[in-house]
């Protein structure tokens, strides 16, 4: 997923979700849980898929292996 390597993504993700969803935000580093299919932001989710390139996410993970 990758949120937890993007502050910025991380921010904006965080601070989106109260208005695409009624329910409390429940993340881990690298996860975003739901109880039921349909409290899913879908919507939000696009966005954030929308995001980030193939290779910004390419880029970012061989920055993370190369520590």
């Amino acid at each position: 997923m990758g949120l937890y390597a993007n502050k910025a993504l991380l921010n904006w993700f965080t601070a989106e979700y109260p208005k695409h969803s009624k329910y409390k935000l429940d993340m881990g580093k690298g996860c975003v849980r739901f109880k039921k299919p349909d409290h899913i932001p879908l919507d939000l989710i696009g966005q954030l898929a929308a995001r980030v390139t193939p290779q910004q996410y390419i880029e970012g993970y061989e920055r993370a292996i190369k520590r």
